[in-house]
């Protein structure tokens, strides 16, 4: 807490702060000069930034999460930049996913960010202003195939900001949802896949997932989405919505806004040999 109040630095509380992106994000705003509050449910990685604090959160878990804002404000005093950026994935066909993994995606995805915003809001009113900015994906913007859950928890976050902007506009706060593209990070070997092998899907599958993993693993640097991040936050006014990531994929969300639906999907059934 002093060390905020004498620096006057900002702070910046982020979820699945640990790994992958949130890992990039809080390493770039902690160099950016923030006080940087990361939450996860695994333990925080070796050699993480001086001004940086951990707080285990599992933003499936009402309790947790409350307990995690609790902190943060009791120890920094206000929060000027929230982060969501904790997620996971499953994939394999619709048929053969059991509901309740259905379940557990949104829950982590779509309604893990529900719980956070919720619980900062309050907070972020009385100090008349603050910055949130929620992970969502390009596969928010157009269905991936065998990975309709993970496709449909992103597609809800993109209504959610659009709905939560409108809200808290008033109170001096922004929110704007950055939509990534393939990143090298440790989310494709955490990957759920759900594929029986007496599944009438599983050839296609097979296909479909080793194109989508190669994309991953030759995708760009974390360091780009960090640096995407701390620039956003330095903004005076927030985009509702940015795309970070590969060139190609960019321009695909671009096309895929001013082309006939028809042709988008011939196009995609190609690139994913279906």
């Amino acid at each position: 807490m002093e060390r905020e109040t004498d620096n006057h630095k900002k702070v910046a509380f982020v979820t699945g702060a640990t790994s992958g992106l949130g890992l990039a994000i809080v390493r770039s705003l902690a160099g950016a000069g923030y006080l940087v509050y990361g939450g996860g449910r695994r333990p925080a990685p070796p050699e993480m930034p001086a001004d940086f604090m951990y707080v285990q959160t599992d933003v499936t878990s009402d309790e947790s999460v409350r307990k995690s804002v609790d902190y943060v404000l009791s120890g920094a005093g206000r929060v000027d930049l929230l982060v969501c950026a904790a997620g996971s994935g499953i994939s394999g066909a619709i048929e053969d996913i059991p509901v309740d993994e259905a379940k557990s995606q949104l829950d982590v995805n779509f309604f893990g960010v529900v719980r956070v915003v919720q619980a900062l809001l309050p907070a972020m009113r009385r100090q008349k202003g603050g910055r949130i900015i929620v992970i969502g994906s390009i596969a928010g913007k157009t269905g991936m195939p065998f990975q309709a859950y993970y496709s449909a928890s992103k597609f809800a976050l993109e209504g959610f900001v659009e709905s939560l902007r409108y809200e808290v506009g008033a109170f001096n706060i922004e929110v704007c949802i950055v939509e990534p593209g393939d990143f090298r990070t440790g989310f494709t070997g955490s990957r759920k896949k759900i594929v029986p092998d007496s599944s009438a899907y599983h050839d296609k599958f097979e296909k479909v997932i080793a194109v989508q993993e190669h994309d991953e693993t030759h995708g760009a640097d974390p360091v780009v989405a960090g640096r995407r991040i701390v620039q956003l936050a330095g903004l005076r006014r927030l985009p509702v919505r940015i795309t970070v990531g590969p060139l190609f994929e960019r321009f695909a969300v671009w096309v895929r806004r001013i082309i006939p639906d028809s042709w988008f999907e011939a196009f995609y059934r190609i690139y994913y040999k279906l």
